[in-house]
């Protein structure tokens, strides 16, 4: 069967998005939209100090969004294009980390963007435990994650969790993926790859049986 025009992978920090979008991408011959995390200047402050730096690091994430996701409709038939982040999810973090004034203000401006964005064919949530995540986070060793925290990792976790609980934008295949391993293990990827194309609408939950 053939996969959506237009995939999105989603999840937590630590979870694999990026990695899970570069491999659909040469799977399915697609192109990759990328979240532009490391070209935002206020992302290493903002782990040292999340109240100080909170809302620099937010709004620069949510004006990065569009230049990157403004694709004509008519190009996204051509090709299958995966993104690694939702545009509708960066509210999960002006919610956790705004205070009242900061977040009045981030809704005006989100809801401005959000009406140019294109939506997506599918959107793949991809969970993971809490402590499976600091352990992917330790492993890969970007510097401005060391700070970090477990508590942070647990609030976010389960910000997620009721975002995409309420979500309904878009089908949604919800995936497991604290027992498996779809970098290094061929099985696992393939099994999530035919988990995508069999999606049609609605939402799904994949809870793969543990490869490790």
């Amino acid at each position: 069967m053939e996969a959506p025009r237009y995939i999105v992978i989603e999840g937590p920090i630590g979870v694999g998005k990026t990695s899970l979008a570069k491999l659909l991408a040469e799977e399915l011959r697609a192109r990759c939209i990328f979240e532009k995390v490391d070209e935002n200047p206020f992302l290493g402050k903002f782990y040292q100090d999340r109240a100080k730096h909170a809302f620099q690091t937010q709004i620069f994430f949510l004006l990065s969004c569009p230049e990157q996701k403004l694709i004509g409709q008519g190009d996204l038939f051509q090709r299958v294009t995966l993104a690694d982040y939702l545009f509708a999810k960066d509210r999960i973090f002006a919610h956790l980390n705004l205070d009242e004034n900061e977040v009045a203000l981030y809704e005006q401006i989100y809801r401005l963007l959000d009406a140019r964005i294109v939506k997506p064919d599918l959107v793949v949530y991809l969970q993971a435990r809490p402590e499976v995540l600091m352990q992917r986070i330790r492993k890969r060793g970007v510097d401005f994650e060391r700070n970090i925290t477990a508590p942070y990792l647990e609030e976010l976790t389960r910000a997620y969790n009721e975002f995409f609980f309420q979500y309904s934008e878009t089908p949604l295949l919800v995936v497991h993926t604290s027992e498996i391993d779809f970098v290094e293990r061929r099985e696992d990827f393939d099994n999530l790859v035919r988990e995508i194309r069999r999606m049609r609408g609605g939402t799904q939950y994949y809870q793969p049986i543990g490869s490790r």
